[in-house]
């Protein structure tokens, strides 16, 4: 595979054909695994003032879509990988999914619901198969289950696959096709698309490549058109997404569909967690793809407008690191709605959250007088990071600047704002204090946690469960020490 079609990772852009009726502009990906998510309806008003018409959300959050009642933007609602098995296996489990999370929604709350998409990239390599046997049932019974309920011509099915599902022969767009081990497998599942007027839903991260490759031109990644360009057959290509795009559209075309929809679910950059996810790289290749799109004239296979969701809107503390640490840093926006950077979408720059509560200006740090050869700032520290977020720290990061003592501090403060600055929760032995001076350092922020966000009784229940998490986890990391 060429260099330029490496982009995997869990990560959100929608990118539509004129022939789809779908809202044009830039959409975005809200993922809602956060410790303390904002209340949904500041996120939906942030989407509406910064001129957001479309949105993804990873499973049927039911808050998120409530807030979403009578806004007018259009949502692309997901189904986890974990549900495709059960839906797999029985159309009436597709059915009920539907009428809870599609039909009421749309008749009860008047939430603009548009698309389904059935797991979210289920083929991915490091999966290893995992979900190869279940992702086409599922597909099938929930276009079923639209179908019995009459939305089948409002709301259509898609995939949400990694660009790994494809390949290039010749390193080259048009060498590209479907990765050979599940070639027929995507074959028919593009059929059943194509059948259903449904739209190919792609991931393409540009960023994943310089992660994993360092012999990725750097240059290549981003829209200023500074990279040495490649040229295939007289077609000549200045960036990664639109070589990327194009081998999937190459890939298409070879199999006979030549004209299918393509939505890019997933299109961003990370702002910290490695060296190549900063905030320069981020607002270079955000601002640089809107400016790429804006014109309006596609890929030089693919001419014509393109929409897309960006990944993501706001960071998210609680995602799995499991492919690096950058995966909770990809918010145009920080976890209290923050701008990161200016950022103009096209109505202007990045509009802050308005009306967020955040708790107490106090944060915990190491208490002056303790050690550094304190026997227990190992575990301390460990016990902290393995319960809250150390992302920031390490090498090329924000905090990457921080002394020893200052990276005890950040873990401490991490440990003890997401537990709701609980006094317990800044008892680490003879080592830690609450203070009300901001250690803040330059580029490191050290955050105060906005006010905890309960809403219905399934935000409630996983609250509590992270309560009692806490609580246990206490118990016993205090008793180590007695």
């Amino acid at each position: 595979m060429g260099w330029f079609l490496v982009a995997t990772g869990a990560l959100v852009i929608s990118l539509l054909s004129s022939s789809m009726d779908s809202v044009s502009g830039i959409g975005a990906n809200w993922g809602t695994q956060l410790t303390h998510p904002l209340p949904p309806e500041i996120v939906v008003r942030l989407l509406k003032e910064n001129g957001f018409r479309k949105v993804k959300l990873f499973d049927a959050n039911y808050d998120a879509l409530k807030a979403l009642a009578k806004s007018e933007i259009e949502v692309m609602v997901g189904i986890p990988n974990d549900m495709l098995s059960s839906l797999a296996s029985s159309v009436k489990a597709a059915e009920k999914w539907v009428s809870k999370n599609v039909s009421t929604h749309i008749s009860s709350n008047h939430v603009n619901i548009r698309y389904v998409a059935v797991g979210n990239e289920p083929f991915l390599e490091t999966y290893n198969g995992t979900y190869l046997r279940t992702t086409f049932p599922a597909l099938q019974n929930v276009q079923s289950a639209l179908i019995k309920a009459g939305l089948s011509n409002k709301v259509k099915v898609t995939v949400p696959l990694n660009a790994d599902v494809y390949a290039s022969s010749s390193s080259l767009p048009s060498g590209g096709d479907f990765r050979q081990d599940i070639h027929d497998l995507m074959v028919a599942i593009v059929k059943f698309l194509s059948d259903n007027g449904a739209p190919f839903t792609v991931n393409i991260y540009p960023f994943i490549s310089l992660y994993i490759d360092p012999n990725f031109p750097v240059e290549y990644a981003f829209f200023d058109g500074n990279a040495s360009p490649i040229n295939d057959g007289g077609t000549t290509y200045y960036n990664m997404f639109d070589a990327n795009y194009d081998t999937l559209v190459w890939a298409l075309q070879k199999n006979g569909f030549a004209n299918l929809p393509i939505i890019v679910g997933e299109i961003g950059w990370p702002t910290d967690g490695d060296q190549n996810a900063n905030i320069a790289y981020a607002q270079r290749f955000n601002q640089g793809f809107m400016s790429h799109i804006s014109g309006g004239k596609g890929t030089p296979m693919r001419p014509g407008p393109i929409d897309a969701y960006l990944f993501s809107l706001i960071d998210e503390d609680a995602k799995s690191i499991e492919p690096g640490n950058f995966e909770r840093h990809w918010g145009i926006l920080t976890y209290d709605g923050l701008p990161k950077y200016p950022l103009n979408l096209g109505t202007g720059n990045l509009i802050p959250a308005r009306n967020v509560r955040y708790l107490e200006k106090k944060w915990c740090v190491m208490r002056p007088s303790a050690s550094l050869e304190d026997p227990q700032v190992s575990s301390s520290v460990s016990y902290a990071c393995g319960l809250a977020d150390c992302t920031s720290l390490g090498y090329g990061t924000s905090c990457a600047n921080l002394d020893a003592r200052g990276n005890i501090s950040y873990a401490f403060n991490s440990y003890y704002q997401i537990n709701n600055q609980l006094d317990q929760a800044c008892k680490f032995p003879n080592l830690s204090m609450v203070t009300k001076t901001d250690p803040s350092v330059g580029s490191c922020r050290f955050e105060i946690m906005i006010e905890p966000y309960y809403g219905g009784a399934e935000s409630m229940l996983g609250y509590s469960q992270r309560t009692l998490s806490f609580v246990a986890g206490s118990i016993l990391f205090l008793w180590t020490f007695l």
